[in-house]
């Protein structure tokens, strides 16, 4: 135990000037035996300052263990005082080298105004926090300095951003059980925010009122999967969703005080098949609607290239932030997706595709479980929607329906258990195209015809799980030239079908 030295009569001090040189971690021992002295005098002090610090905060030992046994015993009703602590201290050796029993009355005689506890218990907080990152900074130090083969580099610098990321956040790992009382009270505050809210939604609008409007937006903490077959547009849609949020982004004050987004939001693409100048030029085909196959030819007139250089100086401000390094292994993205969130906030994840991430596993089946895991662990440790794309197996294609469904999930079934949301996208129009009869038949044409006129341009999000809401299916607008998603304008809201 650390040695304290003492004034006659008085309480220990503080350790001087020369013992803070010589290496000892940062401290305030007085403010420690203050607010002691003033849970012991006033046990309705505890309850302001529980939520702030535990016993762990405390520098001294011996404070440590009289905290622990003063919160147990108000935790049951019971009095803690001087003359109760007795009882249980008596043979504590720490106790016994600071003058025994007569300690804690001595406590009790310099205990601070009850209005100054949560300052101090602040104090002790961040003086807490101080050691953990020394102790932090010592331990990334001493794993540096041991050359092992089984820790590489790479693998350290993920494993100290992770634990810096949680000493930030909350101080210490925030885990174990809560009461029911804490949990209820978040649920309210969810369902207020939704009341509140215009469109009736706690999640963050990805602009397409239909799809808002059956999941109530995009939650916090959830994994949302987007599956779908080569072409249905699955990057497209996710392209579209994170354009959606980021041009809605507004800074403000939430509900509970804290500053964020309160419209729209931060938004972290995550693109490990196409390169970031190709997911920028998709983004800017919608934003100016010029094609995107006009874009990549350079086959722009004058008007349309001035159009796409000005929606590229209106999407500059976009907090839509793009990574493309390819096969990221879970960790790395995680990593990433921590520091993007530390340094520019981070209210949405994209991940294109689910696939292409890489997981420690050998095998292939255990390896997609490690990696949807891994996601949603990202949207709760973050709190924020995480939205992951995902192939489908071929049996689609042997079927006469297209139409996906949960068993077409490729690879793993720990995906569809891991996935809050999982929704599909279906275009019935890319099939039927191939559908086309011989010119030599005429009647089979004008029927092939009809149908095409009648799903051009139209898509489905088929929803086909969901915790928190009904599952069904969602019909959109989907314009190729832009390879854009839009709201779609039903024949009861205008007489026709056309999109807006």
């Amino acid at each position: 135990m650390n040695e304290i030295s003492t004034i006659p009569g008085n309480l220990p001090a503080a350790p001087d000037a020369s013992e803070e040189m010589q290496g000892v971690l940062p401290h305030h021992i007085e403010a420690e035996q203050q607010l002691l002295g003033a849970i012991l005098t006033n046990n309705d002090v505890y309850d302001r300052v529980a939520s702030i610090i535990n016993s762990g905060h405390f520098y001294e030992p011996v404070h440590q263990r009289i905290y622990e046994i003063a919160a147990s015993r108000i935790a049951k009703n019971a009095l803690a005082s001087p003359v109760t602590l007795k009882a249980f201290m008596e043979d504590d050796e720490g106790l016994k080298e600071l003058g025994g029993p007569a300690y804690l009355a001595r406590l009790a005689g310099a205990a601070i105004s009850s209005f100054a506890a949560r300052d101090y218990a602040q104090m002790i907080y961040d003086l807490a926090i101080r050691r953990e990152l020394i102790r932090l900074g010592e331990d990334i130090s001493a794993k540096a300095a041991k050359v092992d083969i089984s820790s590489e580099p790479k693998e350290q610098i993920i494993e100290a951003e992770q634990q810096l990321y949680k000493l930030g956040e909350a101080g210490q790992a925030d885990s174990g059980f809560q009461s029911f009382l804490k949990a209820v009270t978040e649920a309210v505050q969810v369902a207020n925010a939704a009341y509140q809210r215009e469109g009736g939604m706690a999640g963050v609008s990805t602009g397409l009122m239909d799809l808002d409007t059956k999941m109530g937006g995009l939650h916090p903490s959830d994994l949302i999967i987007l599956a779908g077959r080569p072409s249905m547009g699955k990057t497209s849609l996710a392209t579209n969703i994170a354009f959606n949020v980021a041009k809605a982004y507004k800074k403000g004050l939430k509900p509970d005080g804290s500053e964020g987004a309160v419209d729209g939001g931060v938004v972290g693409f995550f693109s490990l098949e196409m390169s970031a100048e190709q997911l920028a030029g998709r983004i800017l085909a919608e934003a100016s609607e010029i094609s995107s196959h006009k874009i990549r030819q350079g086959d722009m007139d004058e008007s349309e290239f001035r159009r796409f250089v000005q929606a590229a100086k209106d999407l500059e401000s976009c907090p839509l932030y793009i990574d493309d390094t390819p096969a990221l292994p879970i960790s790395q993205l995680a990593a990433r997706a921590r520091r993007l969130k530390r340094t520019h906030g981070l209210d949405v994840l994209i991940i294109d595709y689910l696939q292409l991430c890489r997981g420690t596993a050998e095998n292939r089946v255990n390896e997609i479980a490690e990696i949807s895991m891994g996601m949603k662990a990202i949207a709760k440790e973050l709190n924020i929607p995480v939205i992951a794309l995902s192939q489908l197996s071929r049996q689609v294609e042997n079927r006469d329906d297209k139409r996906p469904q949960l068993s077409d999930l490729r690879e793993s079934g720990s995906i569809e258990q891991d996935a809050d949301v999982v929704m599909f996208v279906y275009r019935e129009e890319y099939y039927k195209e191939r559908e086309k009869p011989g010119d030599h038949e005429l009647d089979k044409i004008a029927a092939w015809q009809e149908e095409m006129s009648r799903l051009h341009g139209k898509a489905e999000v088929i929803l086909g799980k969901q915790r928190h809401g009904p599952i069904g299916t969602v019909e959109l607008s989907f314009e190729a030239r832009f390879t854009r998603f839009g709201n779609l304008v039903k024949q009861w809201q205008q007489g026709a079908d056309q999109e807006f």
